[in-house]
């Protein structure tokens, strides 16, 4: 008769397991008070470390700066000034390139070990990368806020007022939260921090650059028009933009909202997905 020994490692393994399948039955508000953990414990990291934020804003600065002065004299958009032009596309860009935060963070937690830490906690399987996702909005706001004051200072104007402006802004939240849950897949996927970064940077390049963020499409080749219209975040600038200039506003940001839910109903489950499998 063989005896089957029971190890303290099979003990604890087995416990972690048990404890694995408990996170689940919290419900809705178990996931809540999670995910609001994880957005505080993120946050936490920025206000301790200021030099994220500051370097954040850095980059788009440098474009605003660079597309005024070096390159608006050149680039003529009729009926607009071409500030008024530019600013929904560089706050688009800003959104988008804060996005690889995402990546970045995940990837650096994964290294460090703490991603598997979290998975053998009681927790929500979705609050990781929630919390992440919703920190990384909360920080848009921040950057927002200095870009337009930014904005403003290189002769940017609102010709619709204040509260379409505001809406535009909630309408730009909601599409770089989005995208944060396909950076998040791609920080789950690669080894470490660095190789987030170099994975993002093909992506978001012809998501930011080859749209409508800084000239109109007309001037484009015919295939890369087509692209240019038709993709996330030329819808996105698109609504921001008549929030900003006046005129046909809705049917815009409707489009771009639907962008937006769209991609996180796909993007979403698949990053919690790689989470579930991530080693």
């Amino acid at each position: 008769m063989t005896t089957q020994l029971t190890t303290p490692s099979a003990v604890t393994t087995a416990s972690v397991g048990s404890t694995r399948h408990e996170a689940p039955s919290g419900g809705l508000g178990w996931a809540v008070r999670d995910t609001m953990a994880m957005v505080w414990r993120n946050l936490v990291t920025v206000r301790r470390v200021p030099q994220l934020l500051v370097f954040a804003t850095v980059q788009p600065v440098i474009f605003v700066l660079m597309f005024r002065y070096v390159f608006g004299g050149a680039i003529k958009i009729p009926g607009v000034r071409y500030v008024d032009f530019l600013m929904p596309g560089i706050f688009a860009q800003t959104v988008s390139f804060g996005a690889i935060n995402t990546a970045v963070g995940l990837a650096e937690d994964r290294t460090k070990g703490l991603i598997e830490r979290m998975r053998s906690l009681p927790m929500s399987r979705s609050a990781v990368l929630a919390g992440r996702t919703l920190a990384d909005t909360f920080r848009n706001v921040f950057v927002f806020a200095l870009m337009t004051i930014m904005g403003f200072l290189v002769g940017f104007r609102l010709h619709a007022g204040v509260l379409p402006f505001v809406g535009g802004m909630l309408v730009l939240l909601l599409f770089g939260f989005s995208l944060c849950w396909l950076f998040a897949f791609i920080g789950l996927s690669v080894p470490n921090a660095e190789a987030a970064q170099a994975a993002a940077f093909p992506l978001i390049a012809p998501l930011t650059f080859a749209s409508t963020a800084f000239v109109n499409a007309e001037s484009m080749p015919r295939p890369l028009a087509f692209w240019a219209r038709n993709q996330p975040l030329s819808a996105a600038v698109g609504a921001i933009r008549a929030c900003v200039l006046g005129g046909p506003t809705a049917t815009k940001v409707i489009i771009s909202i639907v962008w937006s839910l769209g991609m996180v109903l796909i993007l979403a489950p698949l990053a919690i997905w790689k989470y579930r499998k991530v080693s």
